[in-house]
């Protein structure tokens, strides 16, 4: 069922880069002061809004009268900020165009969903009548003016000032609608391909497969890919501690369902699961990403990898699982600075049938830990999932939210976020528990979790 694709490949620098121009010192000069002295909302307004949405927001378009939005300078900030948009969808969801409230507004934002391209999948997944992605007819927005607006909406979304980095819109690639398909191999590293297998109607199928003999030795991982079918609860990649005793670690290239075909724990898989050391996992259906420069993951890949697939179907035909991993290795000699893998959660909480519920945890470091990644793991009851700093001269700042427990954000933290001994996370999420049944801890996509996930390097 899974495949193993090597490829080491040794680039000669410049080989590719015939032929490729790079800016010239004096027009990047150039380029930067073209923005010096606006605001970021100015930038926003001139070189996003005026060139891609104003063709349809303008006074009386039949656009603008179906969405009661106008975004020409004379009336778009007054238009956007705090005001709800102009579909009762997203009235019900609790939505505004653009609220003034920093990091929590950004998950409760109209106007992004609508523009961010990147999280296309979830948008018609999940919001299937709020319209279409925009500018409708148009390219989508480039990955440095969608970054550019998020940074303006996390710092409040200002109508004066300077808030968000200019040089960010240079970045002019523009998100690509993707079918599923292979990835290509990496220049050094491995590709895993959990082959295609069947998920039966109103089921779930969730199991591990152990490899070995993947490298001579320890690994370290700067960048990893994933890409997966649709209906994907999540990906995740284990090691093993050292300490796994030779009884229970798993034979190689055998299925271990979590569960047999009565919906009964096995036992035997979760014996084994108490060794596992979290490496790497998503669920979103197609990820890159990249650890920050001379950061790594360091593995002593000792006994291997263990490759979790969770696939959900409750339709009445049966899908298709599928995935593709592809790891990317570098050199030691690379490596400046190991990264840990932040981990919290709780698993001993109690939702009451038809109420809602708030699940508070919170733990403390004893160090100085540098984190540059954090992202939350919730199930379907799960409304809203806020992590703040506990402890310290900052306790209760928000620094993570997420409303959407199937895609929640993964947020990329540069400078990384210090917290100091003393301090800590406190994770605090709330469930609407609609059923007519209690709910608690579970594996199934219908029970739930509370979890962070993270990264870190320390001193």
């Amino acid at each position: 069922m899974i495949r193993h694709n090597f490829l080491y490949v040794c680039v000669i620098a410049g080989l590719f880069f015939t032929g490729c121009e790079k800016d010239s010192p004096a027009s990047i000069e150039e380029e930067t002061q073209e923005f010096t002295g606006r605001s970021t909302w100015k930038i926003i307004q001139q070189d996003i809004l005026d060139q891609s949405c104003t063709g349809c927001h303008t006074v009386g378009t039949s656009f603008a009268e179906q969405s009661g939005l106008i975004l020409t300078a004379d009336v778009a900030y007054s238009q956007l900020i705090d005001r709800v948009p102009h579909n009762q969808v997203a009235i019900d969801d609790g939505l505004e165009l653009v609220g003034a409230e920093g990091l929590s507004s950004l998950y409760k934002s109209y106007l992004w969903e609508k523009i961010n391209a990147p999280d296309k999948d979830h948008f018609y997944a999940d919001h299937p009548f709020y319209g279409a992605i925009m500018p409708l007819g148009l390219d989508f927005l480039t990955n440095g003016q969608l970054e550019f607006i998020r940074q303006w909406i996390v710092a409040g979304a200002p109508d004066s000032g300077v808030v968000a980095d200019s040089t960010i819109l240079q970045d002019t690639v523009r998100y690509e609608d993707f079918l599923f398909e292979p990835l290509a191999l990496p220049e050094s590293g491995i590709q895993y391909h959990i082959e295609p297998f069947e998920v039966q109607p109103n089921s779930e199928v969730e199991f591990f497969m152990r490899t070995t003999g993947d490298t001579s030795g320890p690994v370290y991982i700067s960048r990893y890919e994933l890409m997966m079918r649709p209906n994907s609860h999540h990906y995740i990649l284990y090691g093993f501690s050292n300490s796994t005793p030779a009884a229970l670690l798993p034979p190689e290239g055998v299925v271990r369902p979590i569960r047999d075909e009565n919906g009964n724990y096995i036992l035997s898989t979760f014996l084994s699961m108490q060794y596992h050391v979290f490496g790497l996992g998503t669920q979103w259906r197609r990820l890159d990403y990249s650890l920050p420069p001379g950061v790594a993951l360091y593995y002593p890949n000792v006994h291997g990898f263990d490759h979790n697939p969770h696939y959900y179907n409750y339709s009445d035909t049966t899908i298709i699982g599928e995935v593709y991993v592809n790891v990317h290795m570098v050199d030691p000699s690379e490596v400046e600075r190991v990264a840990h893998i932040l981990q919290i959660g709780d698993n001993n909480f109690y939702l009451p049938k038809g109420q809602v519920t708030t699940v508070v945890e919170e733990k403390y470091f004893d160090q100085t830990l540098y984190v540059f990644e954090l992202f939350s793991h919730a199930h379907e009851l799960n409304t809203e999932f806020a992590i703040e700093i506990a402890g310290g001269e900052r306790d209760g700042e928000l620094v993570y939210i997420s409303y959407d427990f199937q895609h929640p954000p993964i947020l990329e933290l540069d400078p990384p976020l210090v917290i100091n001994p003393g301090e800590g996370f406190r994770l605090i999420a709330t469930y609407d528990n609609w059923r007519d049944y209690d709910v608690s801890f579970g594996f199934l996509s219908t029970d739930e979790m509370m979890l962070l996930f993270g990264k870190y390097y320390t001193d």
